[in-house]
This record gives structure tokens, sequence and C-alpha cells, in this order.
């Protein structure tokens, strides 16, 4: 995600940014997969793990909204 998210900054056209923002979304969708799979599976991780999830799915709803809000803007 870091890097898709770097990449977008330098975009060189708004549908460049809005698609190197949706790679952004993907990988940290995936990211979010693998830390609940985590969760369910690894009950001594929980506890660690939990807050991190919890950031994930705020950087997964502030991705969604900048490319809701960069595509409103056409």
């Amino acid at each position: 995600m870091g890097n898709s998210l770097e990449e977008s900054q330098s975009a060189e056209s708004k549908a460049d940014f809005i698609h190197k923002m949706n790679i952004s979304l993907k990988e940290a969708r995936e990211t979010n997969y693998w830390l609940r799979l985590l969760v369910a599976t690894e009950e001594n991780l929980e506890q660690r793990l939990l807050p991190l999830l919890d950031e994930s799915n705020q950087l997964i709803s502030i991705i969604h909204t900048i490319i809701k809000n960069s595509k409103a803007k056409n």
C-alpha cells in the first residue's frame, strides 16, 4: 500500500492519481484480510493485532473517501 500511496503523490493526471489510489485501496483491503485471518486463528496475537486491524479499517475508509471525492470533482 505504501508504495502506491507514494506513487499517487506524483501522478501524471487525475485519472492516474485515482488509479494509483485504487491500487492502494486494494492493497489495504488485502492487508486487512490477512490481519483478520491472523486475529481469527492466532488467539495469542489477538490483543496486539486488534489495534492494527482498527487502523487498517480507518485507512481503508480514508482511501475510499479520497477516491470518491476525486471522482466527484470531474
